[in-house]
Formats: C-alpha cells, sequence, structure tokens
C-alpha cells in the first residue's frame, strides 16, 4: 500500500515537498472558495497546504492514510490532522472547497468514479474540488507507491460517470520541486452545481 511507503519515508518525503510553491494553484482554487470557507485536504501530506489556507483565514479540515505524515502535518499547520483514508470519508455537504493535490493519483483508475463520488457528496452545493494527478496515461508501481497517471481525455471520462460534478478549469502545469523539471501534472477544478 502506497500509505507504507509515506510511514516509512515520513521525514524525507516532508523535506521533499513541504517548500514547494503551489501559490499559483492556490489562487485558481481559492478564487472560487468564499472568504472563511470551509476547506478540507485530502491526503495532505506534509500539510504544506492546509497551513497555508489556514494562515489565509479558512476554516481547515486536514486528512492523511500515513499515521507518519499525520503526525508531522499536526505538528507542522498545529491542525489536529486525522488518520483516514478515502474510503472513511462520510461527510455530507460540508465543505465549500476540497484540496486533493496528488493523491488521489494513488487511486486505481476502476476506483475513481467511487471515490469522486465519495467527495462530490462531502462538498457543499457550489463547492469546488481541486484535484492533480501525473500526466500520462499509465498506471503504475514505482518504489511501493501505485500511481495513476491522467490526461485531459481520461479525466472527461472519469467525469462522465458521476452526475453532479463539472469541469471549471483543467490544465497542465510543470512540477514545482527545481529536482522534477520536465514532470508535467494534470490539475482540475471541478463543481459541484448549486
Amino acid at each position: 500500500m502506497s500509505s507504507d511507503y509515506y510511514d516509512q519515508n515520513a521525514a524525507s518525503f516532508f523535506a521533499d515537498t513541504v517548500a514547494a510553491d503551489m501559490s499559483a494553484a492556490h489562487a485558481r482554487f481559492l478564487a472560487h472558495v468564499p472568504p472563511g470557507g470551509r476547506i478540507l485536504d485530502a491526503g495532505c501530506g506534509s500539510g504544506r497546504d492546509a497551513r497555508a489556507f489556514s494562515e489565509a483565514g479558512y476554516a481547515v479540515e486536514a486528512f492523511d492514510a500515513s499515521p507518519g505524515m499525520v503526525r508531522l502535518a499536526s505538528e507542522f499547520t498545529g491542525l489536529p490532522v486525522q488518520c483516514i483514508t478515502f474510503d472513511d470519508i462520510s461527510w455530507a455537504e460540508r465543505f465549500d472547497g476540497i484540496w486533493a493535490s496528488a493523491s488521489l493519483l494513488h487511486v486505481p483508475r476502476t476506483n475513481l468514479p467511487r471515490v469522486a463520488e465519495v467527495f462530490r457528496r462531502a462538498l457543499k452545493p457550489g463547492g469546488v474540488w481541486y484535484i492533480s494527478f501525473k500526466h500520462g496515461a499509465e498506471e503504475r508501481e514505482k518504489d511501493g507507491r501505485r500511481f495513476t497517471d491522467m490526461t485531459d481525455q481520461a479525466l472527461q471520462a472519469v467525469l462522465s460517470t458521476i452526475p453532479g460534478l463539472c469541469a471549471i478549469e483543467v490544465w497542465i502545469s510543470e512540477d514545482v520541486r527545481a529536482d522534477r523539471q520536465g514532470e508535467r501534472w494534470l490539475n482540475a477544478l471541478l463543481r459541484r452545481p448549486a
């Protein structure tokens, strides 16, 4: 399981990702979230984004599946980060925004519609959801982690199976970490219609 990888490598993963500059994606996302709104950081990793949203005045909840990452993220953010998986989510119409940066990429492609429906249900009507995947068409394993890469067409195919979620914007970006030049990401903002 990918969460085992993050437990065994929590400190190095934290160090590798905590300073990554996600401000451009944050700005695109927050443009659709009301000031002071409730945001869920789903698969929060280091807690980098949860902390940024909290410092910007949003009511933030966060979770990760790795106990090691949860401990580090809690220390870094000062927030009570939960240790749960996507399968544990039972919220209904709770969040103005959900941030899932590089977390759904560990879900097998065949399971994405079911997981997306869980997140759709957790959004308030009119709420927005940010997701990102490594850009590509493969499903693969690397260093004990499984990855589902995504193209725009593959994402549209997943979304077509979930009534009540529509894409606001889909874009491709370069990895913001200096040692990852040439790696590309598929990003999307999705809305649950009001």
